[in-house]
């Protein structure tokens, strides 16, 4: 019975994808291997090593007067003078244009970065320069001068399917380049936490620290996902690895090529998810999933279209919907212009809407351009004319780390009242290393210190 099952496991493997793959032992018998894919793909795998200075972590005891006084140090700690010390990381990357030198890597890999350098497997190495990058989905774009390069072909990650076989290549704790392989695991994860848009692929294809940036591939080689993130809560892969799908990396990645940012459209609507009470209030099917529209923003496309308060978006372009972040990627990942059919529920019965995507209201996706504190943030004016609102927060914000919640409301900055996003651009240097925020929430109003 044994015998058996390992028979029907190599023919499983002969009679599909691995047919085109084949290998023969010293005796002339073949085996499945994909060798020949991987010599296809690996030289447009690279090793990325970024450098960063930054001033050493300054000692806490050198808040008290008599610790300083013991040690002969002035009376007020001197937190500008402390020492630098150069760091180094190490990430992956992707080829994905040979002729202009582009690499797509996370952005994560080369954040705060001062130099990045691009290692190819034939030993070579290039300066790289950073094209652009789109925080919120965690992609950064470079570019090298090189010639002789290698790309890799891009898939359609819509057609994926869970089950499907997939091979992750990086560079794993800095080992240099690495092949493990697995399966779809599940498609469109999101409410992690781990971006601002997210609709990852799952997979067990063993990702770990250094394979960020990494390349996702088919057995055909063609790039399906960008290797971002795991689930380790020993420190470990335990077998639960995610990755952005190339279609969503890809839309990000020509904005950037394009002009050299990121910029989302919107179409106009407050959302929420539904819960176990507005299921019932709503008369819901059990199991029924959507996204409860809260409210439409006059003169936007939702109010356009004739989208309504209390309609539930239950698919875009006939993708089922199921949570507010999976409707954020759905929305966002489209280019402004774009149009898109939105179905929805309205008083039990299904209607479908045409939707463009328009401009954003004024608003402020930050990033260094305004101050470093501000990354990862996105923020709109209040409704009323009086305030910043936080739009959304990436997890790795400054703000985050703060407390800032989306929702929140910015009063002032630095004891300055602020009443749009351009007025706080102006009060904001981009060297500050410490900023005061007045903030309101749930009614209350509190100060918030970056830094």
């Amino acid at each position: 019975m044994r015998k058996a099952i390992v028979a029907l496991v190599l023919g499983l493997f002969a009679s599909s994808a691995f047919a085109a793959l084949p290998s023969h032992t010293g005796d002339g018998q073949s085996l499945p291997t994909l060798a020949p894919m991987l010599k296809q793909v690996n030289p447009a795998v690279v090793n990325i090593a970024t450098y960063s200075t930054r001033k050493q972590a300054y000692n806490p005891l050198m808040n008290d007067p008599y610790f300083r006084h013991f040690f002969g140090e002035p009376r007020q700690p001197q937190q500008d003078n402390r020492p630098q010390r150069r760091q180094q990381s190490a990430g992956s990357g992707v080829i994905v244009d040979a002729k202009d030198g582009v690499v797509m890597t996370n952005y994560h890999v080369i954040k705060d970065a001062d130099e990045i350098q691009v290692h190819l497997i034939d030993g070579r190495t290039y300066e790289a320069e950073l094209a652009g990058s789109d925080p919120e989905l965690d992609i950064a774009i470079l570019k090298i001068d090189a010639s002789k390069l290698t790309d890799v072909k891009l898939s359609d990650s819509d057609v994926l399917e869970v089950g499907d076989f997939v091979v992750a290549i990086g560079n794993p704790f800095g080992l240099g380049q690495t092949v493990t392989t697995g399966i779809v695991s599940a498609l469109g994860r999101s409410g992690l936490g781990i971006e601002g848009y997210e609709s990852f692929i799952q997979t067990d294809a063993s990702i770990n620290p250094g394979n960020s940036g990494g390349a996702l591939v088919n057995l055909r080689g063609e790039l399906v996902g960008i290797n971002t993130a795991i689930i380790s809560p020993a420190g470990g892969n335990v077998g639960i690895g995610f990755a952005i799908p190339v279609n969503m990396a890809k839309a990000s990645m020509e904005q950037i090529l394009e002009s050299g940012e990121v910029k989302r459209g919107v179409i106009g609507v407050g959302i929420q998810d539904i819960s176990a009470d507005l299921q019932k209030a709503f008369d819901l099917k059990n199991g029924q999933q959507g996204v409860l529209i809260t409210g439409v923003f006059d003169d936007t496309p939702a109010q356009k279209a004739g989208l309504e308060p209390g309609d539930i978006i239950i698919a875009v372009n006939g993708e089922a919907t199921a949570s507010t972040s999976q409707l954020r990627s759905q929305i966002g990942m489209r280019k402004i212009g774009d149009s898109v059919k939105v179905t929805v529920l309205r008083d039990g019965k299904e209607k479908t809407y045409k939707v463009k995507i328009g401009e954003p209201g004024e608003s402020m996706s930050v990033s260094g351009k305004t101050n470093p504190l501000f990354e990862g943030a996105v923020l709109e004016n209040a409704n009323d004319g009086n305030g910043v609102v936080v739009v959304r927060l990436a997890p790795s914000s400054p703000m985050s780390y703060a407390g800032l919640r989306p929702g929140d409301v910015i009063y002032s900055v630095n004891r300055k009242s602020v009443a749009s996003v351009e007025q706080l651009k102006q009060l904001v240097g981009s060297n500050d290393e410490q900023i005061l925020l007045r903030i309101a929430r749930n009614g209350r109003s509190f100060f918030v210190v970056l830094k």
